[in-house]
């Protein structure tokens, strides 16, 4: 009878970790380089150390500022202090949470062009499309961008 039970508590952790282990590989499915579909920026997302999902722009289409040729800023900020940070390296995704069934809840999004902050959500109907909400209180009132992951290119040197 121990030998039993001690049989199904191994097989039933070894199902707990299979399942714990595909929801992780699920969650981190966010985790790569995304082209939203204005197509002017690049960003890349990451998980934090806080097990939580970050994105920062990585690329932009028009890197400098037309009118000055310097590197664009984040002008459009309400805090004063912030409008000279380079949009380049902007932290644009903040503190996302997997929430199961290919969504991530409770993180913010920033638009620079309007210097606003939304509540944000983000869904993944396929592994290279990726479905991001922001909204103002609930997500009913809100606008969703459709983004693209890229595949990043790399090369393979031979040594010959």
């Amino acid at each position: 009878m121990k030998n039993t039970i001690l049989k199904l508590s191994v097989f039933f952790a070894f199902l707990f970790f299979l399942g714990t282990n595909a929801m992780a590989q699920e969650a981190d499915g966010l985790v790569g380089l995304w082209l939203p579909s204005n197509g002017k920026a690049r960003v890349n997302i990451y998980k934090a150390k806080d097990g939580k999902y970050y994105g920062r722009i990585v690329w932009l289409k028009e890197p400098n500022d037309p009118n000055t040729g310097k590197p664009k800023v984040d002008k459009n900020n309400p805090d004063e202090s912030k409008r000279t940070t380079p949009l380049l390296g902007y932290l644009l995704l903040q503190g996302f949470e997997y929430k199961g069934e290919k969504l991530w809840e409770n993180g913010t999004i920033y638009d620079p062009e309007s210097g606003s902050t939304y509540s944000c959500k983000v869904e993944m109907p396929d592994p290279n499309t990726m479905e991001v909400r922001g909204f103002i209180g609930v997500s009913l009132f809100g606008k969703t961008d459709t983004w693209k992951r890229l595949q990043v290119k790399t090369s393979v040197t031979t040594g010959k």
